[in-house]
């Protein structure tokens, strides 16, 4: 009874300390895919603002020119 219990004890040890090995080998794998994504996810972000900033670059040159041909057109219209 008493060598039984010795190698049940060893055996419960030897499944905790491959749970903690599996434990470490998969968390290391899920840190790194996280950090991964969040690389990926902020390059896209970056992309975006990007993006954004070029169209609303061009939208207010393109306000800006209409802006202008109507002041001098009422301009024109007043000096006559």
């Amino acid at each position: 009874m008493l060598i039984l219990r010795s190698y049940m004890k060893k055996v419960f040890v030897l499944f905790a300390v491959a749970g903690l090995i599996m434990t470490t080998s998969c968390g290391k794998k899920e840190v790194e895919q996280t950090e991964e994504s969040m690389e990926t996810q902020i390059e896209e972000s970056e992309q975006v603002i990007e993006e954004s900033m070029d169209q609303l670059e061009e939208s207010v040159e393109d306000t800006l020119d209409s802006v202008e041909e109507t002041v001098e057109e009422l301009t024109e219209e007043v000096n006559g």
